[in-house]
């Protein structure tokens, strides 16, 4: 800031910093009150209000990185905790006004004039206006990563390998399976086939609702695969409208041997396994 001096500026910074500890406990007390939410934040409250103290003493680039830091640190708490952005920007947005006034009440005092304070005023709110930015940022990134995190566990538990006999697995699929599910699929078919020692996997694809070009070469891609692995495939499930469906798209599945009940497909793979008794 050009038309100020440092030291014109260390009595705002200070009484941000002599009643930051009362404002982050009347931020906590109105947060519980209107949102029913009781989680301390109040360590997150002091370190805003410290930054937003310390950001009036120096130049825009380097307030910017502190609120950058804090703004990344306060939105992975808030996604780990499963609160919502509109709390973050609350806690943000809460102290513009109280220091602003903070810093009306040391300009009249002070006899700065009025371009003097409307340069602090405007500094002060293109942090406030930073940490927004960050915050909504950091948050967006962090519930994302998250959020994909979950999808994936929840497609894991999706694609199960069932293990029978010591050398026969069953994989019973739901759903649509998409380019991404299939690659899921491939993966546990693999490592579950490996650390089971199997010698047969039969993919039942009874509750499949359709078979295209599409998934249908997502199968070959991961019966190809397991062939490599020395894991021999059957597919059970393959209902009639499935199966008229295919022929009509042309696509074939001579390579693979195919049943239309699971009871059927085990019954096969078990008269190539020894029996046990």
């Amino acid at each position: 800031m050009q038309l100020i001096s440092i030291e014109q500026l260390h009595p705002i910074r200070d009484m941000i910093i002599e009643h930051k500890e009362e404002l982050a406990e009347r931020k906590k007390q109105n947060l519980a009150v209107v949102h029913d939410v009781y989680t301390e934040l109040t360590t997150f409250r002091v370190h805003l209000l410290t930054i937003y103290a310390d950001s009036i003493l120096v130049e825009k680039d380097m307030a910017t990185g502190m609120i950058r830091d804090w703004g990344e640190n306060f939105a992975n708490l808030l996604v780990n905790l499963g609160l919502p952005l509109n709390l973050a920007l609350e806690e943000i947005s809460y102290y513009r006004d109280l220091i602003g006034e903070i810093i009306k009440d040391e300009a009249n005092n002070k006899g700065f004039s009025l371009n003097i304070f409307y340069e602090i005023i405007s500094h002060f709110n293109t942090i406030v206006d930073d940490a927004v930015q960050w915050i909504s940022k950091s948050y967006l990134q962090d519930y994302t990563k998250q959020t994909k995190h979950a999808q994936y566990a929840i497609d894991e538990l999706s694609v199960p390998i069932v293990r029978m006999t010591n050398e026969i697995g069953i994989l019973p699929l739901v759903g649509d399976l998409d380019t991404k599910r299939a690659q899921i699929l491939m993966e546990n078919a693999l490592t579950k086939g490996s650390e089971y020692q199997l010698k047969w996997l039969v993919i039942d694809l009874s509750a499949v609702p359709i078979i295209d070009t599409m998934v249908a070469d997502q199968l070959f891609k991961v019966v190809a695969g397991l062939q490599l692995i020395g894991i021999r495939v059957v597919l059970s499930g393959i209902r009639s409208e499935i199966a008229q469906t295919m022929v009509s798209l042309g696509i074939t599945i001579d390579h693979i041997k195919t049943f239309a009940s699971l009871h059927q497909a085990i019954s096969y793979t078990n008269s190539f396994t020894p029996s046990v008794g």
